[in-house]
């Protein structure tokens, strides 16, 4: 079931999503060649703490950590580790917060030192498909008129859309009602009402859409082993206007490519 939320509510995620997107920030600063991924959750956890905030995804079905860490062929679920970032590398930093009794969850994918074009070229599409995808987030549409347009976009650039695994609803629970999926018919689905919250987020790969999931059960990657990018914001569906309740503003001033 769907829970709509009152103006209020969206106020209090809002809020949330605020400590989040300074979190992301925190974490840009540190995003460079030689830093142990497990150094960058240490940074999310601690700035999520010191600002009243639960990090949403340590310990939801045994997760170990704060940040979803996925690199290159890794799609997303990745764990945070000794790994060192090396010149080449995208890395997506998946984050939630639990603030004042609501969720909010957003990703960015970063390059790391010198990309080759085409998977730069793969990661700003997929950044412009989220937003592709939150143009159709208004009351009114449905549910299939977001996945098509972000499917629709990528897939005329020759990328594919990973299809199980999907964006969904989220507030007082991480994961709510409607599920989101990043690929659709137009009209079809879900009717999009005031008072909806969602994480839209495209996960779209450089080749086959085809996945694996790792032995340690979370780790999600492409078949091929081909790069893999995700982006991902939360927002409120409202009478008059869609809201972006998230932010990447604060790792955009410290990072940009």
């Amino acid at each position: 079931m769907i829970q709509y939320k009152t103006s209020e509510e969206v106020q209090l995620i809002k809020q949330c999503a605020d400590i989040l997107g300074r979190a992301h920030g925190e974490v840009a600063k540190h995003i460079k060649e030689g830093v142990k991924t497990s150094f960058l959750d240490k940074v999310a956890e601690e700035f999520i703490r010191d600002h009243n905030g639960v990090p949403s995804f340590k310990g939801y079905n045994g997760f170990p950590a704060s940040l979803c860490i996925s690199v290159n062929e890794v799609i997303v679920h990745g764990f945070p580790s000794d790994y060192e970032l090396k010149d080449g590398d995208i890395i997506s930093v998946d984050c939630g917060v639990f603030h004042q009794g609501f969720h909010s969850d957003s990703a960015y994918t970063y390059p790391i030192g010198e990309v080759s074009p085409s998977v730069l070229a793969l990661l700003k599409a997929t950044r412009d498909s989220l937003y592709l995808g939150i143009e159709q987030a208004v009351v009114g549409n449905r549910i299939g008129d977001i996945g098509f347009s972000i499917q629709k976009f990528v897939e005329a650039k020759g990328y594919t859309v990973v299809r199980e695994l999907v964006g969904h609803g989220l507030g007082k629970k991480l994961h709510e009602a409607p599920e989101v999926p990043n690929y659709g018919k137009k009209g079809s689905g879900i009717l999009l009402k005031a008072g909806m919250v969602i994480a839209i987020e495209p996960m779209i790969n450089l080749g086959t859409r085809n996945i694996v999931q790792e032995r340690d059960g979370w780790t999600i990657r492409t078949a091929d082993r081909k790069p893999s990018a995700h982006y991902e914001h939360t927002v409120a569906i409202l009478e008059d206007k869609t809201e972006v309740l998230t932010t990447h503003k604060y790792i955009e001033e410290v990072f940009k490519f």
